[in-house]
């Protein structure tokens, strides 16, 4: 699937900004044949598939305290979230402090610890930044 909103939120105001775009173009369209544009955008048959690929999990709200674990650059990790910011649609700004330092360069001659880091991350725990080989910076154990 291509482009796949990440959040239900989202994928409806997509719907609602082309609804919108339509009618001052002439063209008046109902808010669920947009629905259906939109899921079809993204490489579903219809609404009704795009909805269900979210499943029943609610979007998770990270507070300062909550601990966590996963991976920054490829790295385990455990850490405490010491910051929050809620930016929209899921997504938050967030610092960690680790428990340990991580080292996140893998080189064996060089090392660089780091024991906190700020990074966005969006409703599925990881963040829209990617490695030179395709992984997220960091991937959140939800």
């Amino acid at each position: 699937m291509s482009n796949k909103p990440s959040t239900i939120e989202e994928a409806k105001k997509q719907a609602k900004l082309l609804r919108e775009k339509l009618r001052a173009e002439g063209m008046e369209l109902s808010h669920s044949k947009t629905l259906e544009l939109i899921a079809q955008q993204h490489g579903y048959r219809d609404w009704n598939t795009l909805f269900a690929s979210f499943g029943n999990r609610a979007s998770r709200q990270w507070q300062v305290g909550d601990r966590v674990s996963g991976l920054y650059l490829s790295q385990p990790f455990k850490a405490e979230i010491i910051a929050v910011r809620r930016m929209s649609d899921g997504w938050y700004h967030l610092t960690f402090q680790f428990d340990e330092a991580v080292d996140v360069i893998t080189f064996e001659g060089m090392s660089n610890w780091r024991t906190r880091t700020s990074q966005t991350v969006g409703p599925d725990g990881t963040t829209q930044e990617k490695t030179s080989d395709g992984r997220p910076h960091m991937v959140l154990g939800l």
